[in-house]
């Protein structure tokens, strides 16, 4: 496996930003912790259902964020790090968000605003989202189905009953744009999307499986096609719900690149050249990648520049 050149790298993820320091050293800490919450310059996120409150500004959408002591007194505290500053950060899980706290924020989730936040808020809000998640659905022990309780400033589960640990789980899931000799791209489609939506190929990386091995066997169980060579590109945290998308470049075997969809994951599947896949953008006949997506960033490095009419997606 060879890796792209620092140079030809796509631009900044937009959820694979932060501006904190996790500072995982201090999760242990209960007394560090308690100081941490009580200091007035502490921040605290609120969240419910994988959703937060931001604001529109005239500098962009940000995080409500509350200092500790307007907090509500009830829910799960997560300690999601540091900044440069030394403010410390929390989030705080609970089943709902708490009353509106001014008149213009709204709830929103990674999907709708992740690519809008800044380097800090994209970061803390990734990072909550994860850890809600997986503490709603491991609350029993999978080794003696004890109740667990939160440890480890929200980053362990430990079992009430055998003091098992568990640890958040991150599902690895490879996502890639192969070509063919010709240099056109394979994109795909399910039958779910908005008419006229393709995309990257993508898939879970399986038990005992390579990542160069995962990207070659999705690719040909989804579209039939045999991949050669593969280069890794990147990764972006996926917390929907627990994924890190790693982004490849492929190539495809010289005569393995005929198309045979599964009909399962994929309803259809086809090669694009750039003046292909511009005309059909250009005339809105093709809906690109979402810009909050690796995927979108994974077709524009072999477009070789930002998609035309970019904006409008």
């Amino acid at each position: 496996m060879s890796t792209v050149p620092e140079t030809e790298r796509p631009l900044p993820l937009a959820l694979a930003r932060s501006g904190v320091d996790r500072a995982a050293e201090h999760r242990l800490d209960e007394p560090w912790l308690a100081a941490a919450w009580s200091h007035p310059n502490t921040r605290v996120l609120p969240i419910a259902g994988g959703e937060a409150f931001v604001v529109d500004t005239a500098q962009g959408t940000e995080l409500v964020l509350m200092p500790s002591f307007e907090a509500p007194q009830t829910g799960d505290r997560y300690f999601l790090g540091t900044d440069q500053d030394g403010v410390s950060y929390f989030a705080l899980a609970g089943e709902s968000l708490p009353g509106r706290l001014d008149g213009d924020a709204r709830p929103a989730g990674l999907r709708e605003v992740g690519g809008l936040l800044s380097d800090r808020d994209a970061g803390l809000l990734v990072h909550a989202v994860a850890l809600e998640h997986w503490h709603r659905l491991h609350s029993f022990c999978s080794r003696c189905g004890h109740p667990t309780e939160k440890a480890g400033a929200g980053h362990v589960r430990r079992c009430t009953s055998c003091a098992a640990e568990h640890y958040p789980r991150t599902d690895p899931a490879v996502i890639m744009v192969i070509t063919d000799e010709r240099d056109r791209c394979l994109l795909g489609r399910q039958a779910l999307w908005p008419e006229g939506r393709w995309s990257t190929l993508a898939g879970f990386v399986e038990p005992g499986e390579s990542i160069e091995q995962a990207v070659a066997r999705e690719v040909h169980e989804e579209a039939g096609v045999k991949v050669g060579e593969v280069r890794y590109v990147a990764s972006q945290p996926w917390p929907f719900p627990s994924s890190l998308m790693l982004g490849f470049l492929g190539r495809a075997l010289p005569g393995g690149t005929e198309i045979t969809v599964d009909g399962e994951e994929l309803a259809e599947a086809r090669w694009f050249s750039r003046e292909e896949l511009r005309a059909g953008m250009e005339a809105g006949e093709i809906l690109p990648p979402s810009g909050i997506s690796i995927a979108r960033h994974l077709v524009e490095l072999w477009y070789g520049e930002p998609l035309p009419s970019a904006a409008r997606w």
